[in-house]
């Protein structure tokens, strides 16, 4: 969960680390000496370089994986908003409104508290509340004939499906790599650059823009990564467009009479 202005320095910071070793190996190991060793230093540089693309790209695919389903689950979440209310017109006129108005605070409070508070790792109580008075309300409703006891056996379902869309949404908010696995891309990052200063080159320049464009390339990785890490926090993130269309959408649907 970076900015714009945390991923760019930490980019710069990586690019600028790597550039250093690279200076200071040069003078108290010349590339002279070091050339002596670069079939070896090649051999290690292959193995390394590989082992850690392959550990990126799973960590990319993991991230981004989870990244894509929590922005489903926001969509499922605001579209079954909507369907508690289209299952619901079977029910008495009073039920309809309560819900409908519930229904459209809800996804007010989705789009202008929730998703601010997700930010922060944060849920705002109010919706709770909303969520709450939309069961009581479903529950309570006067059942006197099979239609209205259809409709509300379709409210309730759609009602427990954004209830359990909700739950796994809070699941996501806190939702991260382990730890261990930051250490593993730190430490490979590490030593993959390390080893690619390593190599003895005829021309430094040619190697200087080599190591550049290797320290930017994993820098950007990383970057990507630790944004789209938590789906709900950063620059990168899920956003509350499902709930705004629901908001535009629930004042069009009118309870209907019996």
């Amino acid at each position: 969960m970076l900015n714009n202005y945390q991923s760019i320095a930490i980019v710069i910071a990586i690019i600028a680390g790597s550039i250093g070793f690279l200076g200071l190996l040069h003078r108290v190991w010349p590339s002279e000496q070091r050339r002596l060793h670069n079939e070896l230093i090649g051999w290690q540089i292959a193995v390394l370089g590989t082992t850690y693309a392959v550990i990126v790209g799973f960590m990319l695919y993991a991230v981004w994986t989870e990244f894509q389903m929590a922005d489903s689950n926001a969509a499922a979440e605001a579209n079954s908003l909507l369907s508690v209310v289209r299952a619901s017109q079977g029910l008495p006129v009073d039920t309809q409104r309560e819900i409908q108005n519930l229904a459209e605070k809800y996804a007010d409070l989705m789009v202008n508290e929730e998703w601010p508070a997700m930010s922060d790792c944060k849920v705002s109580p109010a919706s709770h509340t909303a969520i709450v008075q939309l069961w009581r309300v479903a529950l309570g409703a006067r059942i006197h004939d099979a239609t209205a006891q259809t409709s509300l056996d379709h409210t309730l379902t759609e009602l427990s499906s954004l209830s359990e869309y909700r739950r796994r949404r809070h699941l996501q908010i806190n939702s991260a790599l382990p730890s261990i696995l930051w250490a593993v891309l730190v430490a490979g990052a590490i030593v993959t650059i390390v080893s690619s200063c390593m190599f003895g080159s005829a021309d430094f320049r040619l190697h200087f823009i080599q190591v550049f464009m290797l320290a930017l390339l994993i820098g950007l990785a990383l970057v990507a990564i630790a944004d789209i890490n938590r789906p709900f926090q950063g620059s990168v993130h899920v956003d509350p467009s499902g709930f705004e269309q629901a908001r535009e959408i629930l004042p069009g649907i009118r309870p209907v009479t019996h």
